[in-house]
């Protein structure tokens, strides 16, 4: 007799509860608030989420740094909405420490499971997997794997008290543990394909993903992935079906599977979200997205001019005067020889007088900094890197396409300030760096030197793996716009900045 299971699936919604674009704080078609309404759960349906939950939007930046104030978890309320059965953690859920993740994880209605941490401190509602028997008899094992970067990329205090293993022995734990007493096993991976789905090009061998590897060397039926933020709507690989939704809560996947007693078969397809929701807990919440609202506009500073969208490519041949503002804040927070900086894959820019919502528009990320040990050769490897986000065409400098597939990554292209270098398209990516001195011309020689750059970079993400080497000199606890916005307020009105020698021929 056949056996059924819808199950819906979200991961890296990333704070977006409320249907709002906050960097202009128009409606859009998103949030976990309006998926609700879309979600047509029965007796033998589940709702699982592949975690990046906390971390995101300025409301969940607002919220946890105000939680006091506000009794309902919005997360939380909103994942309660959805109908959520079971969710594992993302990277990012761990970037507020530990009492956070606690909070969170005992306000949540659904079970977490992540089989890949050790709870050292006792207190965080976490289990390695479980087995739902639906109203139909099918046994669903599913458990969850976060990449094991998170020990990579995470700040040390927020680790104390948790460790995280090996992503791969623990799915295969699991699995072994869950495949004598399920129907379907089910792993929700908060990690991406480590391969180009449509050529078996490898895209990293850094084992920040894993996808492809937990597909073809265990007998998961069901890959639920995130991590990446593609739209993989549905994907045979190895014998197991995978998925990927694209992130923000734009789109849910909703997924079918059938079960005959000898083999599951699978498929699914990405839902856009719409524009309804239900009263609760959308008028609950509601004054929590007023206030959030309120501080984004509040004026904090000005620009002696503002700052017009660069667009990516002329930004990045040309010098941006947005990576030039954030660059100057990492110098004079850290005191560095040279700083580095990224921009988003929109164009941005930052109109004066100065709001949080400007400065949360232009840099959209949760960094911190990191000051690391670097000498000119290491310089020099992370520069040709950047030089690779250029091909010619026609003679024509374009951006490559290895950071625009199999998703668009303007933001793994480096501003470097307190240098001066020259990159030389016409020569083979690899040896394009022609000149690199120091701002005044003169020569790095043999010394060692402090370089600032985020958290993320430091890790060596994005191509970058000369700087994971490189010793590391202090470390940050204070994220990127909040600098940016004390920056601001001590410098107002901030005039145009000049901290780099950047040039490109072809």
């Amino acid at each position: 007799m056949e056996q059924t299971v819808q199950i819906y699936y979200t991961s890296d919604t990333h704070g977006h509860i409320f249907p709002v674009d906050y960097s202009t704080g128009r409606p859009e078609h998103s949030g976990l608030l309006n998926l609700a309404a879309q979600i047509a759960k029965d007796e033998n349906t589940l709702v699982l989420d592949g975690g990046d939950s906390l971390q995101g939007t300025p409301l969940t930046q607002y919220y946890l740094e105000h939680r006091s104030e506000w009794p309902l978890h919005p997360v939380a309320a909103a994942f309660h909405a959805v109908g959520l059965d079971y969710f594992t953690l993302g990277n990012h859920d761990f970037n507020f420490g530990y009492d956070v993740l606690r909070d969170y994880l005992n306000a949540m209605d659904a079970v977490c499971l992540c089989s890949n941490i050790e709870d050292l401190g006792g207190e965080l509602s976490i289990r390695p997997w479980a087995i739902h028997t639906l109203a139909n008899g099918l046994r669903i094992g599913i458990t969850g794997v976060v990449t094991d970067f998170v020990d990579i990329w995470e700040q040390p205090q927020n680790l104390t008290k948790i460790r995280i293993t090996d992503s791969f022995s623990a799915a295969e734990a699991a699995y072994q543990a869950l495949k004598p007493h399920c129907d379907i096993c089910v792993c929700i991976y908060h990690g991406g394909f480590e391969e180009d789905w449509e050529n078996g090009k490898v895209l990293s061998d850094s084992g920040e993903n894993i996808a492809c590897k937990i597909a073809r060397e265990l007998d998961f039926d069901l890959l639920l992935t995130g991590h990446q933020h593609m739209a993989v709507e549905g994907r045979k690989l190895a014998g197991t079906y995978a998925v990927q939704p694209p992130a923000n809560a734009g789109q849910f996947l909703h997924i079918t599977g059938c079960c005959d007693g000898k083999r599951c078969t699978f498929q699914s397809h990405l839902i856009p979200v719409e524009e309804k929701h239900f009263p609760e807990p959308y008028q609950s919440l509601l004054p929590l997205e007023r206030a959030v609202q309120l501080w984004l506009d509040q004026p904090i500073g000005a620009l002696v001019q503002s700052l017009p969208p660069e667009g990516k490519l002329e930004a990045a041949l040309y010098g941006s005067q947005v990576a030039n503002l954030f660059n100057q804040v990492q110098l004079l927070e850290t005191g560095a020889d040279f700083s580095c900086t990224s921009l988003g894959n929109e164009p941005v820019g930052l109109i004066s007088p100065v709001t949080m919502r400007g400065i949360t528009a232009a840099y959209l990320f949760a960094n911190t900094l990191v000051v690391l040990e670097v000498t000119e050769e290491i310089l020099r490897q992370a520069l040709e890197r950047c030089a690779s986000y250029f091909t010619l065409e026609d003679g024509k400098p374009q951006i490559s396409k290895e950071f625009l597939l199999p998703k668009v990554e303007h933001y793994n292209y480096d501003f470097y300030a307190g240098l001066c270098y020259t990159f030389d398209l016409r020569r083979p990516a690899g040896s394009r760096v022609i000149r690199l001195s120091k701002l005044d011309g003169s020569s790095l020689g043999n010394g060692k030197f402090r370089l600032c750059t985020s958290n993320y970079r430091a890790t060596g993400t994005g191509g970058y793996e000369i700087l994971r080497e490189c010793p590391v000199l202090w470390r940050g606890c204070i994220e990127m716009p909040d600098l940016t916005a004390r920056f601001i307020r001590s410098h107002s009105p901030v005039p145009p900045l000049k901290n780099s020698g950047m040039h490109v021929v072809w």
